[in-house]
C-alpha cells in the first residue's frame, strides 16, 4: 500500500462504512488523518490486473511501549470482490507481515452483525475473547463489539 492508493482504499472504506457493520466511522478522513492513525509497517493492498479490491492495515492499541507488539486490525474488501477469499489473502499476508515485523498479538473489534468478518478471524485463527455491550454508538443506536484476537505462535513464546 502507497500513499497514491488512497483513492482505492478510501472508497472500499466507504463501502464497508455503508453497510452499517463495519465500523463505527461514519466518514471517510483525509489520508493524512489516516496515515497517521496506522502502523506504517503492514499496509497490504490486494490487486487484480492492477485494480485494488480490498486493503488491511494495523493500528496501534496503544502508545505504551509494552503495547509495541500489538495491533489493531481492519480489513476491507470492495463490494464487488466480497466472497471471493479476497479477505482470508489480505489476513494471510498481514499476518505474515505481522510477524516479521515482531507483533505478537493482533486484535479485532467485530460488529455481531457482521458474521463474514467473523467467519474471517475464525478460520484465520482468531479466538473469541469476549464482548463489550453498549460500547459505542453508530447513529444514535448502542453497538456491542466482538473482541477476536490471535497470538503468534512465532513472536513472544
Amino acid at each position: 500500500m502507497i500513499g497514491s492508493d488512497w483513492s482505492a482504499i478510501s472508497r472500499i472504506y466507504a463501502e464497508g462504512i455503508a453497510t452499517g457493520f463495519a465500523t463505527f466511522e461514519t466518514e471517510i478522513p483525509n489520508y493524512e488523518t489516516w496515515d497517521t492513525a496506522h502502523m506504517e509497517t503492514c499496509r497490504i493492498v490486494a490487486l487484480e490486473n492492477k485494480n485494488i479490491l480490498g486493503w488491511a492495515a494495523l493500528s496501534p492499541v496503544s502508545s505504551r511501549c509494552v503495547y509495541g507488539g500489538v495491533g489493531e486490525v481492519s480489513v476491507y474488501v470492495g463490494k464487488e470482490a466480497r466472497g471471493q477469499g479476497v479477505g482470508k489473502h489480505l489476513m494471510k499476508a498481514l499476518i505474515d507481515k505481522s510477524e516479521k515485523d515482531g507483533l505478537w498479538t493482533l486484535q479485532s473489534g467485530i460488529f455481531p452483525e457482521n458474521k463474514g468478518s467473523i467467519k474471517l478471524h475464525e478460520q484465520m485463527g482468531f479466538r473469541y475473547i469476549g464482548k463489550r455491550e453498549r460500547v459505542g454508538k453508530l447513529n444514535e443506536v448502542w453497538k456491542d463489539n466482538l473482541l477476536f484476537e490471535r497470538r503468534s505462535e512465532v513472536v513472544g513464546v
